[in-house]
């Protein structure tokens, strides 16, 4: 899967630029799970994964770089679908979803980094990064699906992808509970009935506050400012 961090001859197989970034990523994973993100450095990865120090920054530039390239490398794992229909896709997203998360490593990555987001503005980027990241890359299946004339042409794609995750994070990350099999064939139900429906449409984003279109059928004011009197 395409990703905005893949640099010139990272698809290589075997290739040096590979080796390094994949020295690299396991580097990082290591030290998060040592000591977490308050500890994690350029320094300490660069003497644990043996690339120059220089090579990091020159790649990464920071440490919430390297956190979020890790968890798009994990979530790597989770192939965005094509079966030909919208609801297809997003069933087997959302299956694909549970499996990534019911693993114990991926679960305490970002239940840790989360945790720090809270404090660190650096983590809040990293994890800010990797889900923007990811949200815009699944919009595409929304989008295939407007094309072909299974929703609004107004549906909002990352909004659409944004609800079908929500149940696995607050799942993993307020109740704290495991991912239950049910949950992505639940999800994938409701999301796909919600945007049938309209409900990730670009108007249903109306700020608060903000008044309803009018029609030339409503009954608002005249030109005057008085009300629309019947026959």
């Amino acid at each position: 899967m395409t990703t905005a961090h893949q640099a010139p001859g990272e698809t290589r197989p075997g290739g040096r630029t590979a080796r390094t970034r994949r020295a690299v990523l396991t580097a990082v994973s290591e030290e998060l799970a040592d000591g977490g993100f308050a500890t994690l450095s350029m320094e300490r990865v660069a003497q644990r994964s043996g690339v120059h120090l220089a090579t990091l920054y020159r790649r990464w530039r920071s440490v919430d770089k390297l956190v979020c390239e890790l968890l798009t490398d994990m979530s790597s794992g989770v192939p965005l679908p094509d079966t030909g229909t919208l609801p297809g896709d997003l069933r087997a997203l959302a299956h694909g979803i549970g499996r990534f998360y019911g693993a114990d490593r991926t679960r305490g990555l970002i239940e840790a980094v989360v945790a720090v987001a809270a404090r660190d503005p650096q983590a809040a980027t990293a994890l800010r990064d990797f889900f923007d990241e990811r949200l815009v890359l699944a919009g595409a299946l929304v989008r295939r699906g407007i094309a072909r004339g299974e929703l609004p042409a107004d549906t909002d794609p990352e909004a659409v992808m944004a609800a079908l995750g929500a149940p696995f994070y607050y799942r993993i990350l307020i109740a704290r509970r495991p991912v239950e099999p049910g949950l992505a064939e639940s999800t994938a139900t409701a999301v796909w009935a919600a945007a049938r429906a309209g409900a990730y449409t670009t108007g249903t984003c109306r700020p608060a506050g903000t008044p309803e279109p009018t029609g030339p059928d409503d009954d608002g004011p005249d030109d005057d400012g008085a009300p629309e009197r019947g026959d």
